[in-house]
Order: structure tokens, then C-alpha cells, then sequence
């Protein structure tokens, strides 16, 4: 995805853990971090405590949404997505994309990879790796500042 370029429709889902969200739901109020996970990626679960960070401090300004990006057969068993999830804290809506078919809307290659939507629902950051996470911070917080600037 190019920056600016809008939210994909949240379609495809093999299954939704944590209750769903639609693009719809989620465009118009408020700001939305989307991101990607894998049980198999080591760096996405020592970042989860950050990424939850975010969801519980920014929780009336930003919508967090996380999306299970399979790397290989056996992430796909969906009773072992749930049991990282619990272990993580991960208590956000889960998008499990089993089939990539949100991977492939979002052209993302990466996990962990953020992407940050501004309240309209056009991306204003994205990033991959495990790293950067002050930087993703700089990002959220500049797009919560002009979404209430807007207000």
C-alpha cells in the first residue's frame, strides 16, 4: 500500500477471534492501527506488549485491530492462534487471514508490519519489523494530534 492510498475492506477472514470489525466501523471516528502478526514470528510476540501498550493507552482515541498472517501450514491451526493470543494479551479483534486474502489487499509481505490510518481511513505510516517502535509511537501519536485538531 502507498501512503494516503484507503483502508481495504476487512473481507476474508477465515474466522474472527475477539468480535469483528468492519472498515466501516472503524473509518470515521477515530484513527486506526492495523497489525500484523504470526504465531511462528518471534519479533511480533516480543513487540506484543508494546503493541497492547498502545491499545490500553490510547483506547477512547484509537482503534487497534490485529490480523494473523499465516507463514507456513502449521500456522494455521486456529486453536493455537487463540492460545498465543491468550498468552500475548492480545485481546483486540483478530483477523485470522488463513487464505491472505486481507494480506494480499494490503500487498503486505511482513510480519510484524503496522500500518496507521488516519479518522478518514487513508494510511499515514506503515513500517515492518520488530524495531521502531518509538517511531510507530511518534506516528500514532502525530495522527491522534491532527484527528483532534480536526474536531
Amino acid at each position: 500500500m502507498k501512503l494516503r492510498e484507503p483502508m481495504p475492506e476487512l473481507t476474508g477472514a477465515t474466522t474472527w477471534l475477539n468480535g469483528q470489525v468492519t472498515r466501516d466501523q472503524l473509518v470515521g471516528e477515530k484513527p486506526t492501527l492495523i497489525h500484523f502478526w504470526s504465531v511462528s514470528c518471534h519479533i511480533c510476540k516480543e513487540a506484543m506488549p508494546q503493541v497492547n501498550e498502545f491499545r490500553d493507552r490510547y483506547k477512547d482515541k484509537l482503534n487497534v485491530v490485529a490480523v494473523h498472517m499465516p507463514r507456513s501450514e502449521k500456522d494455521l491451526d486456529i486453536d493455537q492462534i487463540k492460545e498465543v493470543a491468550e498468552q500475548h494479551g492480545i485481546t483486540q479483534p483478530i483477523f485470522v487471514d488463513n487464505e491472505h486474502k486481507l494480506t494480499d489487499a494490503f500487498q503486505n509481505q511482513y510480519v510484524p508490519a503496522y500500518y496507521v490510518f488516519d479518522k478518514e481511513g487513508k494510511l499515514r505510516h506503515f513500517q515492518a519489523g520488530g524495531s521502531g517502535m518509538k517511531m510507530l509511537e511518534k506516528r500514532v501519536n502525530r495522527v491522534l494530534e491532527e484527528s483532534e485538531k480536526s474536531e
